[in-house]
């Protein structure tokens, strides 16, 4: 809740610097470094890219890992069901990991956000349906009586986990909630698809309110029940630690939606590093042919550029790699929420309304808010160090290309 909370707030303030100005006439900030640019300035805007554009990166790899665990769900379940659940239908993920980045490289030539609002609704879609399924089958289980041992503190020192494992099992804990709340990094993107009037930040600021208060709603029942039906032996993922075994199908389809949702997912996140990179290398050499020819497939129907074709394919297939090379799920996301939380959705938010403000040094208000911004900065550094110990504990074990679900 507290997440959701400061989440909601930040991300009202950075609706508000879309326009440098009135927010009505203002000059208009198209991305996330052009807002941090106009009202920061400085080595702040690099900085800013420097985070921006890392996270999303990270959030590709990351979407491409999630992806191919639940396509692997998807045959590990029919192997349960078929061969019982004491069979071994252990299966590698690397497969499914290349397979989500061919069907990544077809959705990569879409030109840009504009093109993206089919798939956008296409996974919102499938996000409340693999979502309802597992708080569905979570209350199921809890209602049966099935469920196992709980406390009110979670895992148990000298039973579960060590003192020192429970710590850092919290830490990467509150990376997994950041991650679960980390769009505001491309806020502003998509602030800039929003049409006016009204102007786009009530806009963005009402939409912003129905999606953390729909996303809160879904996790704060999904992670209650959850716990309420596995316990301290509770999955990292419900629907693809088979804590579910039937009905198999239900369990098939909630998979099948992870997919298509992180399908849309992988896009919207990927999309302002395509226009980043195109949009300097075409101002950097504007003469060049391979960058602004765009050819005709198809009857004029299809159009594509080859530098596009090229640059947006290498893109996936590094991604996809890294993927490949990094399959430590919680660990990832976890890392990935740490680095972005602090500095995309708290930091720069509060830092630009200050100056937007003109909110003078020492007075409440100013205090207040630094005070705010601290307090998630630690959060971020116990979460970031955490995770990095998780895959320094996952390296231990692991063995290149050899990961299985």
């Amino acid at each position: 809740m507290l997440f959701s909370v400061i989440t909601y707030y930040t991300s009202s303030l950075l609706a508000d610097c879309y326009r440098t100005g009135d927010q009505v006439t203002g000059k208009r900030n198209y991305t996330y470094m052009d807002a941090v640019a106009s009202y920061l300035g400085g080595w702040q805007v690099w900085s800013c890219g420097v985070f921006q554009y890392v996270n999303l990166v990270g959030t590709a790899v990351g979407y491409t890992i999630t992806a191919s665990i639940s396509a692997a769900a998807v045959h590990k379940s029919n192997c349960f069901h078929k061969n019982g659940h004491a069979a071994d239908c252990g299966v590698y993920d690397t497969m499914y990991m290349v397979v989500f980045g061919v069907v990544q490289i077809f959705f990569s030539q879409l030109p840009n956000f504009h093109e993206l609002s089919w798939l956008s609704i296409l996974a919102a879609i499938m996000s409340f349906s693999y979502s309802s399924i597992a708080v569905g089958l979570a209350l199921a289980r809890t209602i049966s009586g099935g469920t196992s041992k709980t406390t009110l503190t979670g895992t148990e020192v000298g039973v579960d986990v060590d003192s020192a494992q429970k710590v850092w099992l919290a830490c990467q804990a509150l990376g997994n909630i950041a991650f679960a709340y980390s769009y505001s990094m491309i806020l502003i993107e998509i602030q800039d698809t929003v049409k006016s009037p009204p102007a786009e930040n009530k806009t963005m600021k009402k939409a912003t309110l129905l999606g953390v208060t729909t996303t809160t709603s879904f996790y704060m029942l999904a992670g209650c029940l959850g716990y309420a039906a596995f316990g301290n032996a509770a999955p990292g993922n419900i629907l693809t630690g088979f804590g579910f075994y039937e009905p198999f199908w239900l369990i098939d389809f909630a998979n099948v939606c992870i997919v298509v949702h992180l399908v849309g997912a992988y896009q919207v996140f990927s999309q302002p590093i395509f226009a980043a990179v195109e949009t300097w290398a075409t101002a950097r050499w504007p003469n060049a042919k391979f960058l602004t020819r765009e050819h005709t497939v198809a009857s004029g129907k299809f159009s594509f550029n080859v530098f596009r074709l090229t640059w947006r394919t290498a893109f996936v297939v590094v991604s996809t790699v890294l993927a490949i090379v990094m399959p430590f799920f919680n660990d990832i996301l976890g890392f990935l929420g740490a680095v972005g939380f602090w500095p995309l959705t708290v930091y720069y938010p509060v830092e630009m309304y200050i100056r937007q403000r003109r909110i003078q040094k020492y007075t409440t208000r100013w205090v207040a808010l630094q005070v705010l911004s601290f307090l998630c900065f630690l959060v971020s550094l116990a979460a970031a160090v955490a995770s990095i110990e998780g895959v320094t504990e996952s390296l231990k074990h692991y063995v290149p290309f050899k990961t299985k679900s």
